[in-house]
C-alpha cells in the first residue's frame, strides 16, 4: 500500500507448503536457542572433558591433541581436494529478452543516504528489460535521511520503496522478509549498499535457472573486493578470493550446500518464500539459508558474473563484523546440529566442511600463533624448547601453504594480484579472528541478535565492463 511515495508493510504473507510448519520451526530456530537434548550432549560432554584431566592430566592433554591434530588434518586434505576440484561455472546460451522471467531486485539500507546514489545507478545500470524489473529498497522506520536520499533518487529512476513497521529483531534479513511479501518478480536477489554488480549477472542467473533442474533454487554471484590497498582491505581481498573462486565452486561442483554470501544471492522467488524467507534472528541469515534450502532437498549453484564490493580498512570497522560472522556461524550450526542429517549425510558433511571448520579455525589461529612466536621468543633468548613433533609441524605448514595456495588460485581467478608479502603476512590476518571468535562468543551468551552495523563505502576506481571486471587499484575507506 503506497503513501506519499513509500510503501509501509503491516505484515507478511507466505504460501502454504507441505512442510509449512517444519520450515517455520527452522527459520525461528536461533530465536529459541539451544534444545534440551543439546544442552544434555553438551553437559555431558563438557564432563567428560573435566573428568578425564582431573583422573589423568597427560592423557586428557593427548587425547585432546589427536583429536585436534585428526580434525585439522582432514581440513588441510579437503582444501587440497576443493583447490583442485573448483572449476568456473558453465557458460549458458542467453534468454531473448521475451523469455526472460520477472525479477525482484531487494536492497536493505540502514543509515546508508550517503550510499543511495551510487547503489541507485548501479541498479539501473543493470541490462534487464524495465518492464520485468522491480527494485525494492527495504528501510527501517526511524531513518530518515535514508527515505529522504531515496525520494530525490526516485527522480533519475523508478523504484518502491519499502518502510518496515516497528518490530523485533531490527535486523537485515527481518527487513528483506517483509519486502519479500512484496515481491513480484519470479526470480530475487539481494544486494546491500555498497554493491557493484556485473550488468548481464541478472541475465544469467535467468539463463541458469532456465537450464538447470527444478531443484536448483539459489544462485550465488562470487563476491570480488575492488581497490583494496593496505593490510587488512588486501587479506580481506584474498580471503573473498579464497571462498568464492575456490571453496564454494568446490562445493557446488560436488553437489554439496554452502553458506551463502550475505548478497547477490538469486533465488527463485516461489521456493524461498515457501520456506519463508530469511531467518530474522539469525546475524549471518545467507549461511543459516543455504542449509535450510538443503534441508528442503533444493540445491545451489554458482554464477560466472561477479559483484564488486569494498573492504574495511581500519580494525574497528573489520573486528565487528567479523565478530558478527563468527557469531552467526555458532548460531547456525547450532541450528542445523539439532537434526543434522536432514537433507541427507552430503549436507551434513558440508555442514562440517564450512560452518564447522571455520569457528574451530577463528578459535585456533590465534593460540597456535601465539605459542610460535612465544617458542621462537625462548629460542632467540638462547633457551632451548621441546621440540614439536615433526607430524604437528608438518601439518602447521601444510595447513598454512594450503590456505596460502587457495587465496592464490582464488586471486588468479578474480584477476586480482598476490604478492609473496600477501602470503607471509596472512597468518597474522587469521590470528585476528581468534579475537573476533572470543567476542563473537561473548555476544553469543550476552547479546546473541545484537547485529553488529558496519559502515559501507562504495568502491572506488572500479571499471565494469561487458565481460570479465577488471579493478583498479584504489583505496577504499569503509566495507560492509
Amino acid at each position: 500500500m503506497a503513501r506519499d511515495g513509500h510503501v509501509y508493510i503491516h505484515s507478511v504473507v507466505t504460501p502454504a507448503s507441505p512442510s509449512r510448519d517444519e520450515v517455520c520451526e527452522l527459520a525461528d530456530a536461533a530465536r529459541r536457542g539451544p534444545t534440551a537434548v543439546q544442552w544434555s550432549v553438551a553437559t555431558l560432554l563438557i564432563l567428560g572433558v573435566v573428568a578425564i584431566f582431573v583422573v589423568d592430566v597427560p592423557t586428557g592433554l593427548a587425547i585432546l591433541h589427536g583429536l585436534l591434530f585428526w580434525i585439522f588434518a582432514m581440513a588441510v586434505a579437503w582444501r587440497g581436494v576443493a583447490t583442485g576440484l573448483a572449476r568456473a561455472p558453465p557458460r549458458v546460451a542467453r534468454l531473448p529478452d521475451a523469455a526472460l522471467p520477472s525479477y525482484t531486485v531487494i536492497v536493505p539500507l540502514y543509515h546508508e543516504a550517503a550510499m543511495v546514489p551510487g547503489v541507485v545507478g548501479a541498479l539501473l545500470g543493470l541490462d534487464y528489460p524495465r518492464c520485468r524489473l522491480q527494485i525494492l529498497f527495504a528501510l527501517e522506520g526511524g531513518d530518515h535521511e535514508t527515505l529522504a536520499a531515496l525520494r530525490a533518487a526516485r527522480r533519475v529512476g523508478g523504484f518502491d520503496i519499502l518502510v518496515a513497521p516497528p518490530g523485533a529483531p531490527q535486523t537485515k534479513p527481518r527487513a528483506c522478509s517483509l519486502a519479500l511479501a512484496e515481491a513480484s518478480g519470479e526470480i530475487v536477489v539481494i544486494y546491500d549498499a555498497e554493491d557493484r554488480p556485473h550488468p548481464l549477472q541478472l541475465k544469467e542467473a535467468a539463463a541458469r535457472f532456465a537450464a538447470g533442474g527444478p531443484r536448483l533454487a539459489c544462485l550465488q554471484a562470487p563476491l570480488r573486493i575492488a581497490g583494496a590497498r593496505g593490510f587488512l582491505p588486501r587479506q580481506f581481498a584474498l580471503e573473498y578470493a579464497a571462498q568464492f573462486e575456490v571453496m564454494l565452486p568446490a562445493l557446488a561442483r560436488l553437489g554439496a550446500p554452502f553458506p551463502l554470501g550475505g548478497t547477490s544471492n538469486h533465488f527463485k522467488a516461489s521456493v524461498l518464500k515457501a520456506l519463508g524467507g530469511w531467518a530474522p534472528w539469525n546475524v549471518t541469515e545467507d549461511a543459516d539459508l543455504g542449509f535450510r534450502l538443503a534441508a528442503e532437498g533444493f540445491t545451489m549453484d554458482m554464477l560466472r558474473t561477479p559483484t564488486w564490493e569494498s573492504a574495511p580498512t581500519v580494525l574497528r570497522d573489520w573486528l565487528p563484523q567479523r565478530a558478527r560472522w563468527v557469531k552467526g556461524y555458532m548460531q547456525t550450526w547450532g541450528v542445523h546440529m539439532r537434526a543434522p542429517l536432514d537433507g541427507g549425510l552430503r549436507r551434513a558433511v558440508a555442514l562440517q566442511a564450512t560452518l564447522g571448520l571455520a569457528i574451530l579455525s577463528a578459535c585456533a589461529h590465534g593460540p597456535v600463533m601465539l605459542v610460535c612466536m612465544v617458542e621462537a621468543l625462548i629460542e632467540l633468548s638462547g633457551h632451548r624448547v621441546t621440540s614439536p613433533r615433526a607430524a604437528d609441524l608438518a601439518l602447521l605448514v601444510c595447513g598454512w601453504g594450503g590456505a596460502i595456495a587457495a587465496m592464490a588460485v582464488g586471486a588468479k581467478r578474480a584477476g586480482r594480484r598476490m604478492s609473496i608479502l600477501d602470503g607471509a603476512l596472512a597468518p597474522l590476518y587469521w590470528a585476528l579472528h581468534s579475537v573476533a571468535a572470543l567476542k563473537a562468543a561473548y555476544q553469543l551468551c550476552t547479546r546473541p541478535y545484537h547485529w553488529n552495523k558496519t559502515p559501507h563505502a562504495p568502491p572506488i576506481g572500479l571499471r565494469i565492463g561487458g565481460g570479465l571486471d577488471e579493478p583498479r587499484e584504489a583505496s577504499v575507506r569503509r566495507a560492509a
